[in-house]
């Protein structure tokens, strides 16, 4: 591997670039090829994103060498150089990614459309089965409850009943669409009774 040790030498090389000496710009490509895509591989974890990184860095460098300052060190200037151009292409990749995130999760809730409508309707289907296990006075006042929205009181006023009465009935029926819906749904019986609760499924 080439390298320059010498901070003379490589300050001599450096001005001759300022000149526009190829043969100068060679040897800097050469002896910073290997430290430079191997810094670069650290955080992009690809060469081939690595040796594109150096081969922008050092086009940079050939057509901004008129502004490099001999004097300062070269290396610095690269690797800032370098440093930039990595941080821009781990931007992009993270934007790619969530850009892809996107159309992936457009494309599932697209295709699963269907299957989610049939879902839905066997679901709702499941619960009116569920309900009709329950007592007239009890389907009534969980109908009241979670398709009217009305309250435990506005209940027991409509019926002329106590609030406690309102809240067994109400805690009875859970019970019952619970242990129905148990013994004929492959799915969490919790989870459809949450939806219930918030009414979801109306």
């Amino acid at each position: 591997m080439y390298e320059i040790n010498n901070f003379s030498v490589e300050r001599s090389l450096v001005i001759r670039l300022i000149a526009g000496d190829e043969g100068a710009f060679c040897e800097l490509y050469a002896a910073y090829k290997n430290r430079l895509i191997y810094f670069a591989m650290r955080f992009l974890k690809s060469r081939e994103y690595a040796e594109d990184i150096f081969q922008d860095a050092f086009t940079v460098i050939w057509e901004s060498r008129r502004f490099i300052n001999p004097d300062a060190s070269f290396s610095a200037y690269l690797y800032t150089i370098v440093r930039n151009r990595i941080l821009n292409q781990l931007r992009e990749l993270a934007n790619e990614n969530h850009l892809k995130e996107q159309i992936l999760l457009q494309a599932i809730d697209h295709s699963n459309n269907t299957s989610n409508e049939i879902f839905a309707n066997d679901l709702q289907k499941l619960i009116s089965h569920a309900l009709q296990q329950l007592t007239p006075r009890q389907r009534e006042i969980f109908e009241m409850s979670r398709e009217k929205q009305m309250s435990h009181k506005e209940i027991a006023e409509a019926l002329g009943i106590s609030i406690n009465t309102v809240q067994e009935h109400i805690s009875i029926s859970l019970r019952l669409v619970r242990d129905y819906l148990k013994k004929n749904s492959v799915i969490g019986t919790e989870f459809i009774l949450f939806l219930i609760c918030i009414n979801f499924l109306r």
